[in-house]
C-alpha cells in the first residue's frame, strides 16, 4: 500500500495533466478553476487505495479516481449556486468569479465528463458493473440533496431522516469510491461490499465531524468562521438533537431565535448545547459510525498494511480539526 501523501500527490498531478479544449474557454475555464482549488481528495484516494488494496495497481483505476472527484466537484459547483456561497475552499465560488449560468453550465459538462472517465475501464466485462454503481450513486447524491433543501422549511425533521439525507448526500460517494477501486481490481463481491460499507460509515463521520466543527471548532484551524450553521439555523444532528432532546423550554428557545443572525445567537446555542449534552451525543454518534467503519474492513481478508490505512483514515477523520 502507498501513502496517502503518495495517492494525493498522484490524484494532484493527474488533475493537473487534464487537457481541456481551448474553446469554448467560457465552459472549461471554470473546470479547470475548480479542480486546481484542492482538497482532500479523499474519495480519488478512497478508490485508488481500495484498488490497490484488492490487489491491483493505481494506474489501472485511474480514469475512475478522476471521474469520481470531477463528480463530486460537480455536486459543489452546483450546491454553491443553490447555496448563494461565496467562496469555496478560500477562493470566489464560480457563480460569484463568473455568473450563476456559467457555474450551471460548467457543472453540467464536469457530469458528463465524470461519467465518460468512469466508464474507461481496464476490462469491458467490468463496465455494467462499475456504471451502475456510478449512476445509482449519483441518483442517491440528488435524493439527499433535495431532502437536505426540504429540511430548510420543516421544523419537525428527525435524527433518522436527517442520517439518512447525509448518507445518501455525502456517505454514499465515500462508498461508491472504495468499492469502484475493489470492482476494477476484480475483487470478490464480499469484499466489494465490506469496502461500500467502509466508505458509507466514514462518510457519516465525517459529516457529523463537519457539523461538530461548524459549532466547536477552532476558527483559525477550520478555515471558516464558526456557527454558520447556527446563524442559517441548518438543519444538522445538533441543532436536531436539541429540539428533540425533551425540554420544551430549550426547544422554544433555539425556536424563538430562527431568522436572527448574531453572534449573541451563536454563543447562547453553543451554551445550550453544552449544557444539555448535545455537544457529548454528536461526539459519540461521530464515534459510533467510525468504529462501525473500522469493522467493516477489518472483517475483510485483505492485507494487513491495507486494513491499516483505512483504519488509520477512520481515527485520523474523526480526530480533525478542519
Amino acid at each position: 500500500m502507498n501513502t496517502k501523501e503518495w495517492y494525493a500527490d498522484y490524484i494532484n498531478q493527474t488533475v493537473n495533466d487534464i487537457k481541456y479544449p481551448v474553446e469554448p474557454e467560457g465552459l472549461y475555464a471554470p473546470i479547470a478553476y475548480t479542480l486546481a482549488s484542492g482538497g482532500k481528495r479523499l474519495r480519488p484516494m478512497l478508490l485508488l487505495a481500495a484498488c490497490e488494496a484488492c490487489g491491483a495497481s493505481a494506474d489501472s483505476a485511474v480514469n475512475q479516481a478522476l471521474g469520481i472527484e470531477m463528480y463530486h466537484n460537480f455536486t459543489l459547483l452546483h450546491d454553491d449556486v443553490m447555496d448563494r456561497a461565496d467562496v469555496r475552499r478560500g477562493r470566489p465560488t464560480v457563480h460569484v468569479k463568473w455568473d450563476d449560468s456559467t457555474a450551471i453550465l460548467s457543472g453540467d459538462a464536469m457530469l458528463t465528463m465524470a461519467g465518460r472517465l468512469v466508464m474507461k475501464v481496464v476490462d469491458d466485462k467490468i463496465l455494467r458493473p462499475v456504471m451502475e454503481l456510478f449512476n445509482t450513486t449519483a441518483m442517491e447524491v440528488y435524493e439527499g440533496q433535495q431532502y437536505d433543501m426540504d429540511f430548510e422549511h420543516r421544523d419537525d425533521v428527525t435524527i433518522d431522516e436527517y442520517l439518512n439525507m447525509i448518507r445518501l448526500k455525502t456517505s454514499v460517494l465515500l462508498g461508491a469510491a472504495c468499492k469502484l477501486g475493489a470492482i476494477v481490481a476484480g475483487a470478490d463481491a464480499a469484499t466489494a461490499d465490506s469496502l461500500y460499507e467502509y466508505g458509507t460509515m466514514l462518510g457519516l463521520a465525517f459529516q457529523l465531524q463537519d457539523d461538530y466543527l461548524d459549532t466547536f471548532g477552532d476558527p483559525a484551524v477550520f478555515g471558516k468562521a464558526i456557527g454558520g450553521d447556527i446563524l442559517n439555523d441548518k438543519k444538522t444532528y445538533l441543532l436536531i438533537s436539541a429540539l428533540r432532546c425533551g425540554d420544551d423550554a430549550v426547544a422554544s428557545e433555539i425556536a424563538s431565535m430562527f431568522g436572527v443572525r448574531s453572534d449573541h445567537k451563536i454563543e447562547r446555542i453553543r451554551q445550550l448545547y453544552v449544557e444539555y449534552g448535545i455537544d457529548r451525543l454528536c461526539r459519540e454518534a461521530i464515534d459510533y459510525y467510525s468504529d462501525m467503519a473500522e469493522k467493516s474492513v477489518l472483517a475483510t481478508d485483505l492485507p494487513a498494511d491495507a486494513k491499516e490505512f483505512f483504519v488509520d483514515i477512520a481515527r485520523k477523520s474523526r480526530a480533525r480539526s478542519k
